[in-house]
């Protein structure tokens, strides 16, 4: 350690306990962080975990570093020994190894969330059990309403709705072939009326199917 930059108390005080865990773990970590993850083992309270960090920081042990309102530590790099080829041959297996583990891990997690969702989109047996019920009474209800038509005495036969709609075309084609006429001889009359279409109509007291919302039925 360089001179004039002394090492923290020997022993159980706050300041050993804090330098010897940031450089264990190597990690950024707020104050909050750290006396939550010491507090039971140590039982260091929070005004002493931030004096410790503070003191360390100051004294060049550590690193400290702003974001806004919050500051985290960390251990300084320089300070701690240099690893090895082989520890670096180590590390590197181990963070490959990790990180095939969290892809598998992410993808798990995927799979569940899809699954998850599946789940929450279908019925419960709850539910289902009281869409059946809705189902019953609506299927008792339309066989009673069928049981009715079935039993009523006005029914009409299949010859009498054929004569019905055969009398409908034939209106509907006697209705359009009048009105086709009517139609021919009001324009004829137009040519040499002095005024409007609507002002003749109006004289001679002539209603639409329009004036009336009527339209002729489709022809079938």
């Amino acid at each position: 350690m360089s001179k004039g930059r002394e090492g923290p108390a020997a022993g159980g005080g706050a300041t050993a306990i804090l330098l010897r865990y940031l450089r264990e773990q190597n990690r950024p970590y707020s104050a909050q962080d750290v006396f939550g993850n010491l507090q039971r083992e140590h039982g260091l309270g929070k005004a002493a975990v931030v004096k410790a960090l503070e003191q360390l920081a100051q004294q060049g042990h550590i690193r400290e570093k702003a974001y806004g309102k919050q500051k985290v530590y960390f251990a300084d790099q320089e300070q701690l020994p240099a690893a090895g080829d082989a520890e670096l041959r180590v590390l590197d297996a181990d963070i490959s190894a990790r990180s095939a583990e969290l892809q598998a891990l992410l993808q798990g997690c995927r799979q569940l969330e899809a699954e998850l969702k599946d789940l929450n989109s279908t019925m419960t047996t709850a539910d289902m059990a009281r869409e059946v019920e809705e189902l019953k009474k609506d299927c008792a209800s339309y066989t009673e309403k069928l049981e009715r038509i079935k039993s009523a005495t006005n029914q009409v036969t299949p010859e009498e709705k054929e004569k019905v709609c055969s009398e409908q075309k034939l209106y509907c084609k006697e209705w359009r072939r009048r009105k086709r006429m009517a139609t021919e001889l009001l324009d004829a009359i137009l040519e040499g009326y002095p005024k409007s279409k609507k002002q003749f109509f109006e004289e001679v007291g002539i209603e639409t199917d329009e004036d009336h919302n009527v339209t002729l039925p489709t022809a079938v």
